[in-house]
């Protein structure tokens, strides 16, 4: 049910158009009617939407010189207070609106593009890694040998398999440095071709394997129990795919 006053004096005392004592009796009606406190609200959010929007466009110098010279003097007159509480409020739930659209939209871009620049990152450290002299870590093909070598150097268990049975030899093991975290990375060889499958540790929940390409290098990306991995190699893709199904079953 509309209040009377929503009518008469919600308007002007939005506008600051009311006397200092119309302002205080409207206030001391705000305090027991929810209707018009809810219809303040509303207002607040309506004009900082469209100040949001920026739905305006400046007069031209002709149009504004037409105006001045129309305008009367105006004697300068105390205004009222105007309801600072009601504005604070209306723009706090403004701003909070508009960060979690932005928020949304953020995180729907780095979902859809996998996160364009750490892909780049683990494709160059893959390139160093075929440097000879390189990488300092472990050369092996016994699991329990590049297990026992990631032993103490990082805070998660590292599935090491070797799948060679399947066509993907074991090879060893090293740590990299990716966005100022230590990653680990367990190296395979498909065909004569080196793998490398960083892993690292995540909040993130599970997801299925997600692919990409970069500077003529495919990348496979998946997270399970807590830990990303993110296979690249110049291989094939169905091979780097099918590792990734191996390590998937075994971790």
């Amino acid at each position: 049910m509309r209040c009377d006053f929503a009518d008469s004096l919600l308007q002007g005392y939005f506008d600051g158009e009311l006397s200092a004592a119309g302002s205080a009796e409207f206030e001391r009606h705000l305090d027991h009617c929810g209707p018009c406190a809810a219809e303040l609200v509303d207002l607040d959010l309506l004009h900082d939407s469209l100040q949001l929007a920026q739905l305006y466009e400046l007069a031209s110098p002709s149009l504004q010189r037409k105006i001045k010279a129309r305008l009367r003097p105006v004697v300068p007159t105390t205004a009222a207070p105007q309801p600072l509480f009601w504005h604070w409020l209306a723009a706090a739930a403004a701003l909070l609106l508009v960060a979690i659209v932005l928020w949304r939209v953020s995180s729907g871009l780095r979902n859809d593009d996998y996160k364009a620049e750490l892909a780049g990152e683990l494709v160059e450290a893959h390139m160093r890694s075929l440097q000879n002299g390189h990488v300092n870590g472990v050369a092996s093909e016994d699991e329990h040998v590049v297990k026992g070598w990631f032993d103490g150097k990082v805070k998660f268990a590292i599935p090491v398999r070797d799948f060679a049975n399947q066509g993907f030899t074991l090879k060893g093991g090293h740590l990299d440095d990716i966005e100022g975290r230590s990653v680990a990375v367990l190296v395979y060889e498909r065909n004569g071709r080196p793998i490398n499958v960083f892993i690292w540790r995540t909040r993130e929940p599970d997801t299925s394997a997600r692919t990409g390409s970069r500077q003529d290098f495919q990348w496979v990306d998946w997270r399970k129990g807590k830990l990303e991995f993110c296979a690249v190699s110049d291989t094939d893709r169905l091979d780097l795919e099918r590792l990734h199904q191996l390590i998937n079953s075994s971790a």
